[in-house]
Parts: structure tokens; sequence; C-alpha cells
């Protein structure tokens, strides 16, 4: 008998689950908090991988829309020490294989590809709860209910489906982002713009960092990342955006002016980003009826793997689920041993990738290495996935 399916979240995950089942004929529905699509702006660049987030693309019948959003050039990289000494300057010869593409769009593309009335809005999940007979009862914050037999949580790092599964919480992970935004920035800002370059620009450090990306035309979006505790950004005014601008730049005192312009001349007020993970390698029992993909399942720090991750988790449990139609439990289970395993092992390898960065002390000339081939292999070219 085929399945219907209930899905928690309309993220990349979600949205990714309900097109390869719709692929595969299987009816789903998908309930989501936001109330519309354009409820909230959907985050920056993603650079989505021909070994998982492409693969997911193509299961879901959709790698010529995917085409059409790639923005050219984006996979470019510069690798700038705090001086301004620019150690590596590498142009986007079309080889990277991780193009990269708008968020807001990659999700729109996801939603045009889904029937009518797939996507049910303004559906703020409160609470999930089995039932004696095998199903399971969501409550949702208008009040309303549902019953299910299948049920999916694909509603990110404060997932209220996960606790049916696991007693993991999301734990600070030590680091936060700061999000600014430079606008027209060739003309407004060209100094800035001529730092970054047409693609990406990290300055890796043992401490605070400073990283950007050139987003559509010549929006700059700047990624400051401060390994510091909660209560150090809470002492912060946020709502005061001169202020905090000026308290983060203290930070970077002595870096090149090129560089900290990505702050203190933001067109923006600084965003607080805090990033929260759940242990590396957390696994669960099968439970009949119930499981999780994305960051409700393996929640990390940005590590460049977060996206790609969640869509190659919608599509594995959709392809399963429709090889498996009869067999609900089977499908379930092969999903999840093979999700455990790929997203362990990419948590894994991101660990190690920053410690291979902090060697010596010199993560700047250590990712120059590594981009030439001369050092450890990195996990990833670029790990400030950029997923908020």
């Amino acid at each position: 008998m085929t399945p219907s399916v209930t899905i928690i979240g309309a993220g990349l995950g979600g949205l990714t689950l309900a097109r390869v089942l719709h692929v595969h004929g299987i009816p789903a529905a998908v309930y989501e908090a936001e109330p519309s699509p354009t409820a909230r702006a959907q985050g920056g660049m993603l650079d989505i991988h021909d070994y998982n987030g492409q693969l997911a693309v193509e299961a879901a019948d959709l790698m010529d829309e995917f085409r059409g959003l790639i923005l050219e050039g984006r996979q470019a990289i510069r690798v700038l020490d705090p001086d301004g000494t620019v150690l590596l300057d590498k142009p986007d010869d079309g080889s990277g294989g991780r193009p990269e593409v708008l968020r807001a769009e990659l999700r729109q593309m996801l939603l045009a590809s889904l029937p009518a009335g797939t996507v049910r809005w303004g559906y703020k999940a409160d609470s999930v709860r089995a039932l004696d007979d095998g199903h399971y009862e969501v409550s949702f914050a208008d009040g309303s209910t549902i019953v299910t037999n299948l049920l999916v949580g694909a509603d990110g790092a404060w997932s209220r489906v996960r606790p049916l599964l696991s007693t993991a919480t999301p734990e600070y992970a030590g680091q936060s982002f700061i999000e600014t935004y430079l606008y027209d920035a060739d003309t407004r800002h060209p100094v800035a713009a001529k730092t970054v370059g047409g693609g990406s620009l990290m300055t890796p450090t043992v401490g605070p960092q400073i990283h950007a990306h050139r987003e559509k035309g010549d929006t700059l979006h700047t990624y400051v990342v401060l390994p510091k505790p909660l209560d150090w950004f809470a002492a912060i005014d946020f709502t005061d955006a001169a202020t905090a601008k000026a308290r983060i730049a203290q930070i970077f005192d002595g870096w090149a002016p090129e560089i900290t312009a990505l702050i203190t001349d933001a067109d923006t007020a600084p965003v607080w980003r805090p990033h929260y993970a759940l242990p590396i390698g957390q696994q669960w029992d099968r439970v009949p009826g119930v499981t999780l993909v994305g960051d409700a399942a393996h929640l990390t720090a940005p590590n460049g793997e977060g996206a790609n991750l969640a869509m190659l988790d919608g599509a594995e449990l959709g392809k399963a689920l429709a090889a498996h139609p009869d067999d609900v439990e089977s499908a379930i289970t092969a999903y999840e041993l093979a999700m455990f395993a790929r997203s362990t092992e990419m948590a894994v390898e991101g660990v190690e990738f920053f410690e291979n960065l902090a060697v010596d002390d010199n993560p700047a000339q250590n990712l120059f290495a590594m981009l030439h081939g001369t050092g450890p292999d990195p996990a990833s070219s670029n790990h400030t996935d950029r997923q908020h």
C-alpha cells in the first residue's frame, strides 16, 4: 500500500523529500510554521556539492531548473592574512563541483515543483505524541491537530519530532556568526568589493575570523566568526547598529582596514547567529512510523555540509519509501543506517578540517597549502557553510 507521508518543516530537507515522493507518485503533506513562502529572508549563498546536494537535485528531477539558478564565477576563492596579504586568489574555472546558488531561490525551485496545497503554511508544531494505535498526533500553535501514521521531522535544530526518537538536545557550539551586508558594493564600497573579489573571501585565524561572499550583483554578505560565550553576545545591544558594529570591529583591531570595512561600513545592522550542535554520531533505536532529516537529525556547527546533507536525506528517504511501499519500516531502517553513517563522516571530517587549519597556529597558510594540494586534503574548499 502506498504510504501517505506527513512532513513537519518546509526547509530544504523537507521540500526535497516531498518532491522526490511526488516524482514517485507518493502523496505528502508538509506543515510549516512560517505564514508564507516570503515571510522571512532565507539566508545567503549555498554551495551545492556534486557528491551530495546535487545527487538530491537529480533524484528530484530538477537539474535543468537548478542549473538556471547557478551564479557563475562564485566558486572563486581569496585567502588573506589579517594584515591584508593575499595568499591565494583562485578564480572560478568551472571545475570546482560546488556551484553557488541563493538559498531562497533553491527553496522556491522546490516549492514550485510541488502540487498546489502540498505545503500548509502557518502551522507551527507545538508538540507531538504517540497514540496507542501506532499513530502520532501533532498539535499546532493555533490549537489544531493532525494524526498520521508516517511522520518525518524536517523541523530543524529545535525539532518537536526529535523527542519521539532521542533525548539529545542541541548545545551551544562555542562560536557564533555576526552577519552584515554591503549593497551596491562595486560603486559604494569599491575597496571592500575588490578585497572580496568575485566569489568568497576567507581570513582563517586561530581566533576570530572574517569571511565574506559576493551574492547576486554586487551584494557582499559578511560572516564574522567569533568564538565567544553566549553571555558575551548578550551584553551587546544589537538594536543599536553603530555601537554593535564598533564593538565587533574592536575585536579586529590591527587588521587591514579593507577587511574590517566589511563590518564598519556595513549597510545593515549586525545580526547575531549563535551556533548549536547535537552530539556527533548520535543515533536512536528504530521507532515505527517516524524519522528525521537534516538538522533535526544531525545538527552541527557550520561545516559546509548542512544544507547538502539535508537535501540528500530527503532524497534518500523518498527513494527508500518509493522502493518499499509495502514495507515502510524496512525503508526507514535502510535510510537511517545510511544517514547515520554519512552525517557522522561529514561531521568528523569537518572537525578534522578545522584542526588541520590550526596546526602551528597558522590557519591562513595552512588553508593555502590545502587548496594547493600541499597540505592535508580538506573536506571542503569552503567550510563557512552559508546556511542562515
